[in-house]
């Protein structure tokens, strides 16, 4: 067990942030060396300049998959030192989602290792494993490129959840650009201009009465004001603003009426700058089945988004799931909770062992 922790920290020292791709390649190029040190079967994919590593019992198959990324947020450079404390491992990517790639190149060796000794071979695992290099910036070019060649009866996702609660519904995701537009006058003389910002200030305003409920579990669509940005001189009056918007939907939401309710409402120009799924995981025998060996786990649902949103397109049935980190992921204090580490890894391993013994139908 102590070898996933070891390769969480060599992991964690890779900056493999969107603005540095070499670094997220050279990580690829760690986990191609770990694998090819244990002589097992690969195959390294780029789309569009990111990589992606998957290695599967068979080609383009595999009945189970466990899906991480191996990308992480920006932070400062002490958060690419990892360090263990009271009982937690701490570092950029230690929760999000670095421990997960290390327990799945972990557990994939020792299922490997355990067929050599009865003299059978990698194509007689019951799960293979997707590792990406993009899941920070949408997924585009790691899990949505990856699984178009790829079957698969169940996928867990370690990217969410804790050892306590498996991950069946995750919101969707829109992001909206607000753009308006003013007219420039010098700040002594505002009435001869159009304040741009002022404007844009009233649109939100207008765009807020569209998420109003309020829910205790907070499963209901909400709103944040991420960026914004407008003017040039504290003496100008702006001629030009603009906002970012970060939606998240549930599934009685229309995104695509939400969409055109904002824009009718609004003086601004509303850009659509991204629009992703929910995730839905469904029923499947193979969470019944997980079920009955997480005796402890219940089934909930989470607010942030994965790349689990793509297995829909792939009629590939599938939950999120991972350690505990008490919700630090991207947090300067992210960490993992190192027992919870070695629980999921020995639920996982049992599950996978007996999911190999008995016919699970999907």
């Amino acid at each position: 067990m102590e070898e996933i922790v070891h390769l969480t920290k060599d992991l964690i020292r890779f900056r493999s942030v969107h603005s540095n791709p070499d670094a997220i390649k050279a990580c690829a190029d760690f986990i191609e060396n770990y694998l090819q040190k244990h002589e097992l079967e690969y195959q390294r994919c780029e789309h569009n300049g990111i990589p992606s590593i998957v290695a599967l019992p068979r080609p383009g198959f595999a009945p189970l998959l466990l899906m991480s990324h191996f990308d992480v947020v920006h932070g400062a450079d002490e958060l690419f030192d990892p360090y263990e404390k009271e009982g937690m491992l701490f570092g950029r990517g230690s929760l999000d989602d670095k421990y997960a790639v290390a327990l799945s190149l972990v557990l994939f060796k020792e299922h490997c290792n355990r067929l050599k000794k009865q003299n059978k071979h990698q194509k007689d695992l019951p799960f293979g494993i997707i590792l990406t290099g993009d899941e920070e910036t949408g997924g585009e070019w790691g899990a949505k490129e990856t699984l178009k060649g790829i079957r698969s009866d169940f996928c867990i996702a370690l990217d969410g959840g804790d050892v306590g609660r498996i991950i069946i519904r995750e919101k969707g995701i829109l992001r909206l650009r607000l753009i308006s537009k003013g007219r420039a006058a010098h700040g002594s003389r505002p009435w001869l201009g159009e304040n741009a910002i002022e404007k844009l200030i009233a649109d939100y305003g207008v765009v807020q009465t569209f998420f109003q409920e309020q829910q205790p579990d907070h499963w209901h669509r909400t709103l944040n004001l991420g960026w914004i940005k407008g003017g040039e001189s504290s003496n100008q009056v702006p001629d030009q603003a603009e906002a970012i918007l970060d939606i998240r939907y549930i599934e009685t939401d229309n995104p695509d009426e939400l969409i055109q309710k904002i824009r009718k409402s609004i003086k601004s120009e509303l850009l659509v700058e991204e629009k992703e799924p929910l995730f839905e995981g469904g029923q499947s025998p193979y969470l019944n089945f997980l079920l009955k060996i997480a005796k402890d786990s219940r089934l909930d649902f989470e607010h942030g988004a994965s790349d689990a949103r793509f297995l829909a397109n792939h009629d590939i049935k599938g939950i999120v799931w991972g350690a505990d980190g008490d919700f630090t992921a991207h947090a300067r204090n992210e960490h993992i909770n190192i027992d919870s580490l070695y629980r999921l890894y020995h639920i996982l391993d049992e599950f996978m062992q007996r999911t190999a013994e008995v016919s699970v139908k999907a």
